[in-house]
């Protein structure tokens, strides 16, 4: 398979039960088949962490205002979108076999979103809503014989 971005021949790799394919010694870039990217997405997830160090070739410049093509559907153009609802990190999917296409550092910033999101989601657990404190106070009210208007 060729590179979308840069044309290099993608290089398959292994890791753990997950097949991706590279483009190693060119832009660095990554081919996830429909599904895989789940299985790296997060900070948890080891299997992303080889991904990270993609070998790349800093003299290769990419346009990111091109039109790619999937490696995978010959003829069919991959469409760019934001990867979530933050609007950080810009993704290529394909709308034929769902694949998708990470530029250099794109999955890590993926990843450092998703242990964001989840920082805050653990954070929200935590706090207490002003519903349950006045319910716990007027708990202790009551048991101080006191009565509540």
């Amino acid at each position: 398979m060729k590179c979308p971005a840069c044309f290099n021949e993608l290089t398959e790799l292994q890791v753990g039960s997950l097949f991706v394919d590279a483009c190693q010694g060119g832009c660095g870039g990554i081919w996830f088949d429909a599904f895989e990217l789940q299985r790296v997405d997060e900070e948890s997830e080891e299997a992303g962490e080889r991904l990270l160090e993609i070998r790349r070739d800093a003299r290769v410049m990419v346009d990111p205002a091109r039109k790619r093509e999937c490696p995978r559907c010959a003829g069919v153009k991959l469409k760019r979108h934001f990867f979530s609802a933050k609007r950080r990190v810009e993704v290529d999917e394909c709308p034929n076999c769902g694949g998708y296409w990470l530029d250099a550092g794109e999955l890590a910033a993926i990843r450092e979103e998703r242990a964001e999101a989840a920082t805050t989601a653990a954070a929200r657990q935590s706090v207490i809503s002003s519903e349950t404190i006045r319910y716990l106070d007027r708990l202790q009210t009551q048991s101080r014989g006191g009565r509540e208007e």
